[in-house]
């Protein structure tokens, strides 16, 4: 597959790009070149080779994982404008 200078105009219509005659000659070997490469990729073999998230293998750190009421309730509701029992009060929004 290649690009010509209608595919280019086209692609950039798309995009809302707004591009000039030399920007869009100066695509086109840009865009062909990339999907050269893409060809190349297509060509390689793959087969048994498993999929990969990231070239190194990588292991996610966690915190353990422990259940708290955080025990901070009163240092909380410090700050509260208006709070009734224990909680946050807000005004009435429905009638």
């Amino acid at each position: 597959m290649s690009v010509d200078t209608r595919t280019v105009r086209h692609i950039a219509r798309l995009a809302r790009l707004k591009m000039s005659d030399a920007e869009v000659e100066a695509m086109v070997p840009e865009l062909n070149n990339i999907l050269g490469w893409v060809e190349q990729l297509g060509e390689v073999d793959t087969d048994g080779v498993e999929p990969l998230t990231a070239v190194i293998d990588q292991k996610l750190r966690l915190r353990d994982d422990i259940v708290t009421d955080g025990g901070i309730r009163d240092a909380v509701l410090v700050n509260a404008p208006d709070a009734q029992h224990g909680f946050f009060a807000v005004p009435k929004v429905i009638e």
